[in-house]
């Protein structure tokens, strides 16, 4: 039996396509629905749909059915249809009467939007403290090694050369920068959607300020066609934040697993942190890295999934939509555990010194050596003549010890506490601390 049934229900063919995989995603949305419903009991009670006695027996079911998810003791029962239905039906079965008066004043429709807008706002805190633990990795990685030179590469072919705290501190930097992406989701999923109930609103006198506040959104969709219209552009906004993170991990993996090759030996980890092969006994493989590279390519390919699901959807509510988890709860879980790895792996990677000493190197250095020319008072494109000649007569011979990068963000200035600055800057801007003391307000 569902809430909305009437005296016909549908067929279990229709009920298996349509539910599809929703009680899976419905167990992680569990804790968020309570704490939805825990404000709209509050407001509802102010306004005079509950009286005050209605309302503490709901909140104390309510918070009894929290601690049960939170203690792994909540489930959705066979044939029920989703954790709304769930936690109405145990809050009926156990109090009564006062359990069917929950729902006033919404639907399911806002009721699912203010869960996925909670739960997005909860995993991407989590997000921002992964990320937050890599690039403090990062940063500390690039001061360490600030004077360990490597080839830096256009084409893959030599180019000029580089370092390691060169190469650490352009993925914290670029960590920075995913971190906009995240604010911009973040920013929409801090918007309260409740009240909007089926997207036109209620004549019932909600109180959509008092929700806001007691579920500790920063804002609310005023316009409550807008509050609908918001579900997808939240989901599309937030792919696009995860594929940026993706990306900058992914040329991370890419670097590491081109790096730990023989033939360039670069860097390396230990044993226990590598694979074997079954009949190749020297080998060392990266396959951590390798998963991070494949996991991230699939993170960056949601935006175009979340794109496609929203083609042509015209205002207003779509079961569409419900597809959208699908794609953005798997990849939220993904970027986690690939945030996770990756600062793992790098606690115990080993960098090889010295790399630019060896001859097979010094065309590195020509750059260098047609600057140091134009330094003497040589016209560049002279100098830039005589060095290219030099090379192809073989008669190249630079001194591959000495360099002298002085500017902003180059080899001999990292810029690592203007980095560090970007990223304060960054963190400050998530107001995780109100939102954590509006829950600690419901549950107390």
């Amino acid at each position: 039996m569902k809430l909305w049934q009437k005296a016909t229900g549908s067929k279990k063919e229709v009920e298996q396509f349509t539910i599809g995989r929703d009680p899976e995603f419905d167990s992680i949305l569990a804790p968020f629905d309570v704490l939805g419903s825990m404000a709209h009991a509050h407001m509802l009670a102010k306004i005079g749909l509950l009286t005050e006695e209605d309302n503490a027996i709901l909140q104390k079911g309510l918070k009894e059915i929290y601690f049960e998810i939170e203690q792994g003791k909540f489930s959705i029962a066979p044939g029920v249809e989703d954790v709304h239905s769930q936690v109405e039906f145990l809050l009926t079965e156990r109090y009564g009467e006062v359990g069917k008066k929950l729902h006033s004043g919404r639907s399911r429709n806002d009721q699912v939007l203010v869960d996925l807008k909670l739960y997005y706002r909860a995993a991407i805190q989590e997000l921002v403290g992964e990320v937050s633990e890599l690039f403090d990795l990062l940063l500390t990685l690039s001061e360490k090694h600030k004077n360990d030179l490597m080839p830096g590469y256009t084409h893959t072919q030599l180019a000029m050369p580089s370092s390691f705290g060169l190469w650490f501190g352009s993925f914290a930097e670029s960590l920075t920068e995913d971190m906009g992406l995240l604010k911009a989701a973040f920013d929409l999923s801090n918007k309260n959607p409740l009240g909007s109930a089926a997207g036109y609103g209620s004549s019932f006198p909600l109180d959509r300020t008092m929700t806001t506040e007691l579920l500790g959104f920063a804002d609310l969709h005023h316009n409550v066609i807008n509050a609908q219209n918001s579900r997808g552009k939240t989901e599309r906004t937030l792919s696009f934040a995860l594929a940026g993170l993706a990306g900058t991990l992914n040329k991370l993996a890419t670097d590491v697993c081109l790096f730990m090759n023989q033939h360039f030996a670069f860097i390396s980890f230990p044993d226990d942190l590598t694979t074997g092969s079954s009949i190749m006994p020297h080998k060392k493989n990266p396959d951590v890295f390798e998963l991070i590279r494949a996991k991230t390519n699939q993170v960056q390919a949601v935006p175009t999934a979340v794109g496609y699901l929203l083609t042509n959807m015209s205002t207003g509510y779509h079961r569409d939509m419900q597809l959208l988890k699908e794609e953005i709860f798997p990849a939220i879980e993904t970027m986690k555990s690939c945030l996770s790895m990756s600062t793992f792996m790098l606690k115990s990677i080993r960098v090889r010194p010295n790399i630019l000493q060896d001859s097979f190197y010094k065309h590195l250095f020509s750059v260098e050596v047609v600057n140091e020319l134009v330094l003497q008072g040589v016209p560049f494109r002279d100098a830039y003549k005589k060095v290219g000649l030099d090379i192809e007569a073989d008669q190249f011979s630079p001194d591959q010890t000495s360099l002298n990068h002085t500017h902003e963000g180059s080899i001999g200035n990292l810029c690592t506490k203007e980095i560090q600055e970007k990223m304060n800057k960054s963190q400050k801007e998530f107001d995780f601390e109100r939102v954590l003391q509006a829950i600690q307000g419901l549950i107390k």
